[in-house]
């Protein structure tokens, strides 16, 4: 057992209520998985999730918390393991139960519960709660969260996250890194794109290894924008709200479009 303990999440009290018990549940459950298993019980795999990647218990333990919760409210789900659940709604939650399950499950304190309410196509409210600290930012499409981004336009000297480096894409991983001031790898880009948000470090970017769903970026794409960044591909490819899971990106959220784009050229090289 990871005896560490986990408080409730900081949830505004303006957020969508799916969202806010999505979180509630999804918080819930990672406490009691963590009390219940041990590291590796966690960690262990028994399923191929919709993503088409090994699904661990702490996984399927937090997104059938979730689903309780959707079923109740009758609307849609999209999550990482169990894919597109319809249930006839225009509203779908697309959530990450846990992003960072491989930090959670080893007890690196580095994971988040992120959540976005999808009306059709189009993402108009985000939730993201780093859960072993209960620290939670909403957003709302097409308003200024309380958070901002520290504005930084251009790439040398910059604060960055990355996904860590893949033999494929090591070049242009290394690109990055020789004029960033100061690179971090933390394995969960659902916080990771947070922190850019509210200015913490200036960007966070998959450097072209395209292991990104939609579910990773979802928050990102609501939160970003109002804060005064941005979120893109690298390729440019548009980041649209897929059932298929197995649709992949490489993400870059920055501090301002220059930014943005500035890192995604860098990267393509």
């Amino acid at each position: 057992m990871i005896g560490w303990p986990v408080p409730d999440p900081q949830i505004p009290s303006a957020a969508h209520a799916v969202l806010a018990e999505a979180a509630k549940a999804a918080s819930a459950a990672f406490r009691d998985a963590r009390a219940r298993y041990d590291r590796a019980q966690l960690a262990e795999t028994s399923s191929i999730g919709a993503d088409g990647t090994a699904s661990m218990r702490l996984d399927l333990l937090v997104e059938g918390a979730i689903a309780e919760v959707v079923e109740a409210h009758r609307i849609n789900l999209l999550s990482e393991e169990v894919g597109f659940v319809d249930n006839g709604s225009a509203v779908t939650l697309v959530a990450d139960p846990v992003d960072g399950t491989a930090n959670a499950a080893a007890g690196v304190p580095l994971s988040a519960f992120s959540g976005a309410i999808v009306l059709d196509e189009t993402p108009v409210e985000a939730l993201t709660c780093w859960l072993d600290t209960g620290r939670c930012w909403h957003a709302v499409a097409g308003r200024s969260p309380e958070f901002r981004t520290s504005g930084r336009r251009s790439l040398d000297g910059a604060a960055v996250s990355l996904l860590r480096p893949h033999e494929r894409s090591a070049d242009a991983w290394w690109r990055v890194a020789k004029r960033a001031a100061r690179v971090r790898i933390l394995s969960t880009t659902c916080l990771e794109t947070m922190l850019v948000a509210e200015g913490s470090t200036d960007a966070f970017a998959d450097a072209n290894s395209d292991t990104h769903r939609i579910v990773d970026l979802v928050a990102a794409m609501v939160a970003l924008p109002g804060a005064g960044g941005a979120v893109l591909d690298v390729h440019g490819r548009p980041l649209e709200i897929d059932p298929d899971l197995r649709r992949r990106w490489s993400g870059v959220a920055a501090a301002t479009p220059e930014l943005a784009d500035e890192l995604a050229a860098t990267i393509r090289g």
